[in-house]
């Protein structure tokens, strides 16, 4: 297959992480707390920070899962597949876009001061790129629209990712992400490019 050069953009691996609400941080790191960022990430406005936690599933537990900032709206946890082993769940959490907790699986965050059970909240995050209008008008890109992506362009591991979902906002920036079983399945580094197929 030939490469279309013009399509190509910047991935970034997601590993498994956690977004609060307010209410959660606080009962997890207690009053008069505040988030400290450690990095700015390419989306603007969002920041790895130094605060981790445990998450606990059904079975089993993992130890020092970041928290990236802002406070949002609402609490989710989002993990991998093989997480998802590791932490003895039935069935694996839904692959889901983010935001979009409804029925999806219930997990127990555990920070230095208390803990906060979930009934839903964990979710496998849904393979995505972030379009400003801009790229999304210079891809020919619309909200919501569902494209292909191939990675791993020019090694022996080059796979074709299907069900990616764009999203385009005013506060974005261009930007794929997939989470660490997508990428080691084709041997993606940070910072790599990967290129749309529509």
């Amino acid at each position: 297959m030939s490469v279309d050069t013009d399509k190509f953009i910047v991935a970034n691996i997601s590993n498994r992480h956690v977004h609060l609400n307010e209410s959660d941080f606080i009962e997890l790191f207690g009053e008069g707390a505040k988030l400290k960022s450690i990095r700015d990430l390419v989306q603007p406005g969002q920041f790895a920070c130094r605060e981790r936690v445990t998450i606990v599933g059904p079975g089993g537990k993992i130890d020092n899962v970041r928290i990236i900032g802002p406070i949002r709206k609402y609490t989710q946890v989002e993990i991998s597949r093989t997480d998802s082993y590791i932490l003895k769940f039935s069935q694996p959490p839904l692959v889901r876009d983010s935001g979009n907790l409804a029925g999806s699986s219930p997990v127990t965050i555990i920070g230095p001061k208390s803990k906060v059970s979930l009934k839903e909240g964990c979710i496998i995050a849904k393979r995505h790129i972030h379009f400003t209008p801009q790229d999304a008008e210079r891809f020919c890109i619309k909200d919501k629209q569902i494209v292909s992506v191939r990675a791993g362009i020019g090694t022996d591991r080059t796979v074709i990712f299907e069900e990616v979902l764009c999203r385009v906002g005013e506060k974005m920036a261009l930007e794929c992400h997939l989470d660490t079983d997508e990428a080691n399945a084709c041997g993606l580094k940070n910072g790599d490019k990967v290129e749309i197929i529509i």
